[in-house]
């Protein structure tokens, strides 16, 4: 804490450009009715209509399926997590050895050690949020393992169907955010890496993140493709 003063006005203004733009865009696409039409609760519709279609099914290898393949995909991101947030606490304890290496660096202005170490924080801290975020997801895909194992047999409209696709669905949409919000927390923590350089490299690259996410979330092909044909 005591290298926070020795922070310029430039890296405090970058600081809030990088946090703006996480927060903001999560807000954004996750709470606010502009984003209502983007790809993250786009795809929260079709997640209620697997939750339906798998009610009318008596055998659901098929979900069961599906379901695992997507807990491979949050294990393989939470595990390569770990490796990330071990290299980046082996290099906090190498600082020294890291502010001699980027001084050399032509765009390079790391500062001294305490400073290198903030801005080493600021990116270990991404990751982490990633990780507990990657691992609740899991939990929560296990958790509609569960729901899917004691699913009832049954169409729209019967007793309990459509509260049991609703709490199918929301199980699956909550674990999809989480899923979501952790691999943004990778795009931002490359983006804070960017502060290794330099304060503007953190600025600009936290509003590149934020370009490639919206374009990715509202004008990518794959949204596109879900939405209803005009």
């Amino acid at each position: 804490m005591h290298a926070l003063p020795h922070l310029s006005a430039v890296d405090w203004l970058s600081l809030a450009v990088f946090f703006a733009c996480w927060a903001g865009y999560a807000w954004y696409s996750e709470h606010s009715q502009w984003g209502a039409n983007g790809l993250i609760r786009t795809t929260q519709q079709f997640r209620l209509q697997w939750a339906y279609r798998m009610l009318e099914r008596d055998v659901r290898v098929t979900d069961s399926t599906l379901i695992g393949n997507l807990v491979t995909s949050v294990s393989f991101y939470a595990n390569t997590t770990i490796y990330i947030i071990a290299g980046l606490v082996a290099a906090l304890g190498a600082s020294d050895k890291l502010v001699s290496f980027t001084a050399d660096l032509p765009f390079g202005n790391t500062g001294n050690r305490e400073l290198l170490e903030i801005k080493l924080m600021l990116v270990l801290a991404s990751f982490v949020y990633a990780y507990f975020k990657f691992t609740w997801s899991l939990r929560q895909f296990n958790l509609l393992s569960i729901l899917v194992g004691g699913a009832p047999f049954g169409k729209a409209g019967e007793p309990g169907i459509d509260v049991y696709a609703q709490r199918v669905a929301g199980a699956n949409n909550l674990a999809g955010d989480d899923f979501n919000r952790g691999i943004r927390a990778y795009y931002f923590g490359l983006a804070a890496s960017g502060w290794l350089l330099n304060s503007m490299a953190l600025s600009l690259l936290s509003i590149v993140v934020l370009v490639v996410l919206f374009r990715r979330d509202y004008r990518s092909p794959a949204l596109h493709i879900l939405r209803d044909p005009a």
